[in-house]
């Protein structure tokens, strides 16, 4: 397992290819839907906010206030990502993002701004919220909270050993596409095959 730790190098992401599997420790930002289109629409990144050579999670956490009045995560699974397709590739590019993480992959535009900016995909493990946030080990900060509500937030982690496979990388490589392409090709070999 490859040891990813943000902000990174376009040298470091460049390195990586589809099937690497990485254990992330250091600083995530959270972020969906509504943020995505703030952003794409001209909306700007929170003072003191700074995405560059950064890991962005497609999650909306489930967050609960402690005795001490901190934020406490208790479940932070993945979201799909292909709902931000529509504007990925603009952020990466703005942003100067270096990898984005959820599941199910993305489309051709994302891929493509992966291979012209150098960032991957990581793919987090759907069905595992739990475990995925036992890897935070501190929430450093919450931003737009009162503009969005808590699953639509940006939210900062600390993470230790955060784990993830790479499945598009800054190569042009998408083990999505190459998944439905042999599944395509296997349905239809089933399809052209004479009965019994």
């Amino acid at each position: 397992m490859l040891s990813l730790i943000p902000p990174l190098s376009e040298e470091a992401v460049r390195a990586l290819h589809v099937g690497d599997e990485v254990a992330i420790s250091g600083v995530l930002f959270t972020a969906r839907d509504a943020v995505h289109k703030f952003l794409h629409e001209g909306g700007a990144l929170p003072p003191g906010v700074d995405w560059r050579g950064g890991i962005l999670y497609h999650c909306g956490p489930v967050v609960m206030r402690d005795e001490r009045g901190g934020w406490h995560v208790t479940a932070a699974g993945p979201t799909t990502s292909m709902r931000e397709e529509p504007y990925e590739a603009d952020i990466i590019r703005t942003c100067a993002l270096r990898a984005v993480m959820g599941k199910g992959g993305m489309g051709a535009r994302t891929l493509a701004a992966c291979k012209e900016c150098g960032c991957v995909y990581l793919h987090a493990v759907g069905g595992a919220a739990q475990v995925l946030a036992e890897c935070i080990v501190e929430v450093r900060g919450v931003h737009m909270l009162e503009q969005f509500g808590a699953p639509e937030a940006i939210w900062e982690f600390a993470v230790r050993d955060f784990p993830a496979v790479v499945t598009m990388d800054a190569h042009g490589e998408s083990l999505h596409d190459t998944i439905l392409a042999a599944s395509i090709r296997e349905w239809a070999m089933r399809r052209d095959r004479p009965s019994p």
